[in-house]
């Protein structure tokens, strides 16, 4: 049984991907939970994770490691490929938008970082990052247009999985949604498997400060 390494689930964007695209196919797999703020994070983490980070997928004797590269593993391994859309003009966009998402937005990264616990207080970000919020939901609705939904690209796949942080982060800082893209996040955020992170996110005992203390 392939084993997945993630770190604390209230925080822990890059964890949330290829575990809950694992989930929603019921994937089989089990759960290794290492805390950020543990004395023996880096240690542990370095002896399971070639680049030290998480998330990491161990299988047989294979170690795959990034959030985009154990989703793509997933979908070649355990789906037969339907992790992307079978419509090849569809499923180029699904990957740019993965991609863009996986090497892109950083002012929305730092800004508003993931944080399952976080309710609407106020607290306001630049414009650099309102200016990824309206890049992201520009895909949203592109990719929900063209497909139909629910979904970015109909079915559940891996570029919903990438986008699963940022509807955390849009739910938990207020951010202003309307049309197709609000939909989107409602559908989302309804999800059992996500329903069932959030959750075991808000329990953690962890509160790191990085994350709850913001300028």
């Amino acid at each position: 049984m392939p084993t997945l390494v993630i770190a604390n689930k209230n925080y822990s964007s890059w964890s949330l991907r290829p575990w809950l695209l694992m989930k929603v196919h019921r994937i089989a797999f089990e759960e290794c939970r290492l805390s950020l703020d543990s004395e023996g994070f880096r240690a542990r983490i370095g002896e399971l994770s070639p680049s030290g980070r998480v998330p990491v997928l161990h299988h047989d004797d294979r170690v795959i490691w990034e959030s985009l590269a154990i989703c793509e593993y997933i979908s070649d391994i355990w789906l037969d490929g339907r992790g992307w859309p079978s419509d090849a003009g569809l499923r180029g966009m699904a990957r740019s938008a993965a991609c863009e998402m996986h090497s892109g937005f950083q002012a929305l990264r730092a800004q508003l970082p993931m944080n399952c616990a976080r309710r609407p207080d106020g607290y306001r970000w630049d414009e650099a990052a309102q200016r990824d919020i309206a890049r992201v939901l520009a895909i949203w609705n592109d990719l929900l247009a063209r497909s139909g939904g629910p979904w970015l690209c109909g079915g559940f796949g891996i570029v919903d999985a990438m986008f699963a942080p940022v509807v955390i982060r849009f739910r938990g800082y207020g951010v202003d949604l309307d049309g197709d893209a609000r939909e989107y996040v409602r559908h989302m955020l309804a999800m059992p498997e996500m329903r069932e992170w959030i959750a075991a996110g808000v329990a953690e005992p962890e509160r790191l400060e990085k994350y709850e203390t913001l300028a």
